[in-house]
């Protein structure tokens, strides 16, 4: 179970290759399979285990949440748009995206809005693992520290009075509805115009997604102190004018 849990990663990160590749879904089992060395049945059945989603259920909502990306930022025909990630014609598209995002693809591309995109699946803590963060290098250099003045913005976020951490802070709005952590990285990821927004859906790519901290009277004293409330969002042009979710 162990390998498995540090597979994974693997696994989805070449589910997302497949993707862009344009492969179908029996291509992209067969590629898991062969780099696993499994037998394509039990590659599903080990991914259903530690994933909690069936593969096929997964590959399908991670498609969307490509076709949706194309579908805000591009001016790819529905039609190409649908071809591309696997759906027979545009009805099967817009019934698929209609059900899983609650607006057609044609009024999404008119009138973008913060729907709740179904990301990449990240089921272990990579330092658990001893993986470190991706891209980590060892080295003996000194931690520089230095602050920054950054321009006037927006910053979308939610916030949790009494977490102490990252962990502790997504542990804790796990127990609010619809503030889970799958949930609200999923409506961030959905905004465009996100300031620290790198673009793009490799591993090392920026998501525009930050934790921070806020000063308020109400939070919890930190170690200096200080009261403060830890939050989690995106910041935003000064002028955003777009919805809010």
């Amino acid at each position: 179970m162990h390998e498995w849990r540090r597979q994974i990663q693997i696994i989805v990160d070449e589910i997302d290759e497949c993707i862009k590749n344009h492969n179908d879904e029996a291509l992209t089992l067969r590629r898991l399979s062969c780099r696993l060395g499994y037998s394509e049945f039990h590659t599903t059945r080990k991914f259903k285990e530690i994933s909690g989603m069936q593969f096929r259920e997964y590959l399908r909502r991670r498609k969307l949440a490509f076709a949706l990306k194309e579908v805000r930022d591009s001016e790819k025909s529905l039609l190409d748009i649908a071809f591309d990630y696997g759906f027979s014609s545009h009805e099967a598209f817009t019934r698929a995206f209609k059900g899983t995002y609650d607006v057609a693809p044609g009024e999404y591309r008119k009138n973008p809005r913060p729907v709740v995109l179904r990301t990449k699946i990240n089921p272990f803590d990579r330092y658990f693992l001893g993986l470190g963060e991706i891209g980590m290098m060892k080295s003996t250099d000194d931690v520089k520290i230095y602050c920054v003045t950054i321009p006037a913005h927006k910053f979308l976020h939610i916030k949790n009075y009494e977490s102490n951490g990252y962990w502790d802070f997504w542990q804790k709005q796990s127990r609010i509805p619809g503030q889970d952590c799958e949930t609200i990285c999923g409506l961030l990821d959905s905004i465009r115009g996100k300031l620290d927004d790198e673009g793009g859906s490799e591993p090392d790519s920026g998501s525009g997604q930050i934790m921070a901290y806020i000063n308020d009277p109400d939070g919890r004293l930190c170690d200096w102190g200080i009261p403060r409330t830890e939050c989690y969002g995106a910041r935003l042009p000064l002028d955003y004018q777009g919805e809010v979710p």
